[in-house]
């Protein structure tokens, strides 16, 4: 009896277990998250260091003293103004286009009666594992006329299949009732997309929304096949270049006058390539969670 009196319930060791587990899981994910941003921050101090500190300090994240000539002389040159306006251009057309793309195919699809509906999920799942690859992508893009074109950028990955199929599994979710009520007022199919639709799939807009716009400004592979003009160079290219040679050769128009340190030029580039899309992150979190989940978790 006096062991049955000293034994403690099962629910306050289950409950020193979950404190444990939650304190080891604190700090491995705080680990993990410094390993992940301390370059970030070492990079953003860079940019704003002198040549001398940067070939003497291997690693800092507060500089000595902050110079800005680095930004001052990227700002001016065309060759990285022009990059940078085409990214921002081409990534927020080529949003629109593919999101546009990727629920217009989703909806339908979406439809259980659709004839041939079961003969396209499995094309598209069929893509998810085998695709056409680098050289007959090219030549597909290149018969097509659009080689040294913006469209090469957007078009060949307009419709991301695993993106398809969760916004055709969201569409399966939504009432049926608010549909064949629009009809009954007299809307058609695409007065029922656009104005019932869409407007109750914010969540998921949004989330898919960043996640082609992170792919479009980020890519480097499809600029360096289909884009040979230097004068249509994408951030990314640039960046490239200016990382792997020479800094101040890369901006070929520039003012030769004055070169910044060329360590302090790399890192704000890359500062600068990422902020953007950085910037647009907590606008967007309150959709993000929900929109992932949302289309792949039957309620």
């Amino acid at each position: 009896m006096n062991s049955m009196k000293h034994k403690k319930p099962a629910t306050e060791y289950s409950t020193v277990g979950s404190r444990v587990f939650d304190v080891v899981n604190v700090a491995v994910l705080v680990g993990l998250a410094l390993v992940t941003v301390l370059p970030l921050l070492y990079v953003l101090a860079g940019s704003f260091a002198g040549e001398a500190e940067i070939s003497s300090r291997p690693f800092f994240l507060w500089p000595e003293k902050f110079v800005t000539e680095s930004y001052r002389y990227i700002f001016a040159t065309d060759t990285f103004v022009r990059a940078l306006l085409t990214t921002v251009v081409v990534t927020a057309v080529g949003t629109v286009v593919q999101v546009l793309l990727t629920f217009t195919m989703a909806y339908p699809l979406a439809k259980r009666y659709l004839p041939g509906r079961a003969l396209v999920l499995n094309l598209i799942i069929f893509t998810l594992v085998f695709t056409g690859g680098m050289i007959p992508t090219y030549l597909v893009v290149r018969d097509l006329g659009l080689l040294d074109s913006y469209w090469a950028l957007i078009l060949p990955l307009a419709i991301n299949p695993f993106y398809l199929i969760i916004v055709k599994s969201f569409f399966q979710e939504l009432p049926q009732a608010l549909e064949e009520a629009a009809r009954i007022d007299g809307c058609n199919e695409m007065g029922v997309f656009f104005k019932i639709v869409l407007p109750l799939s914010k969540p998921i807009i949004a989330t898919f929304s960043l996640f082609y716009a992170v792919g479009i400004w980020n890519d480097y592979m499809s600029p360096l096949l289909y884009i040979s003009d230097p004068d249509k160079w994408t951030l990314q290219i640039l960046v490239r270049q200016l990382v792997s040679t020479d800094a101040a050769n890369a901006l070929s128009q520039m003012d030769r006058t004055w070169v910044p340190p060329e360590q302090g030029l790399k890192f704000a580039v890359v500062v600068i390539a990422t902020l953007p899309i950085l910037f647009f992150y907590p606008f967007l979190q309150k959709h993000f969670t929900k929109g992932v989940l949302i289309g792949s978790v039957k309620e």
